[in-house]
């Protein structure tokens, strides 16, 4: 699944969140400076932010689909699974990776972040975690369980988005804990919002994981339903966010 977001790769670009700004400031502020290595940077979303706050940015991406995108886009991007990607000898005051690192191995991912991250340097991981008004997420769910009985879409609409990401934090924390080269991992959290309309939603829908290996039949299914569902909501609808943010700094031991 990890590699299949890069079948659509300039939809992907189009209509994927981006992150606060409130948080992109703060890992820059708390870095060992303006370098920073993007893991997992998919086509550039990230780096351009860290880029319009100053930084400068090199990507990493498994998929040369998604990294040729941001080298268009202007990014130094290079292809590679970060665990085995060679630095050559390259040290960076931030490395960042936004809604990717639980395709990451945890402790391996953790320990290269350690050996490219000069002392105190920053370790920020993140996620955005987005979940419509009640309602709405039940229509949603519906969808899914109808279309889809027993698919990871079903299984989400049971649970907060928020709950849905704590997994993945507790792993990544365990993962640098267990590396010894960091502080304490910090939990952060931004909320914000954006509102979408009917056609803006069913346009980002199939890059996201549970659907982009879907069967095109399956998919318009999903996309018809889902579409019904904003309809009789009024044709749009605000999506409230949590940014879910865990960052550690590097230690000042080799």
């Amino acid at each position: 699944m990890a590699e299949s977001f890069g079948s659509d790769a300039e939809r992907y670009d189009r209509t994927r969140p981006r992150y606060p700004r409130a948080m992109v400031d703060r890992i820059v502020a708390a870095g060992a400076g303006p370098d920073v290595l993007d893991v997992g940077c998919g086509t550039g979303i990230v780096a351009r932010q860290f880029e319009a706050a100053g930084c400068r940015v090199l990507g990493v991406d498994v998929d040369a689909r998604m990294a040729d995108l941001a080298r268009r886009r202007g990014l130094d991007a290079e292809v590679a699974s970060f665990e085995v990607w060679d630095p050559a000898g390259r040290t960076f005051g931030a490395v960042v990776s936004g809604q990717t690192w639980h395709w990451v191995d945890p402790v391996a991912g953790a320990a290269k972040a350690a050996e490219v991250l000069r002392p105190r340097g920053l370790l920020a991981l993140f996620w955005n975690a987005g979940q419509p008004l009640p309602e709405l997420t039940e229509a949603f769910a519906e969808v899914y369980r109808r279309v889809l009985p027993g698919s990871l879409a079903a299984r989400q609409g049971a649970a907060s988005a928020v709950d849905g990401y704590a997994p993945f934090l507790a792993k990544a924390a365990g993962g640098i804990r267990e590396t010894g080269a960091f502080t304490e991992p910090e939990r952060w959290r931004f909320d914000w919002e954006h509102s979408y309309t009917r056609d803006e939603w069913l346009d980002q829908l199939p890059t996201q994981g549970a659907f982009t290996r879907l069967p095109r039949a399956e998919l318009e299914e999903v996309l018809a339903g889902v579409g019904a569902a904003i309809d009789a909501a009024g044709g749009g609808f605000t999506m409230r966010y949590a940014t879910l943010a865990l960052a550690a700094t590097r230690t000042d031991s080799p």
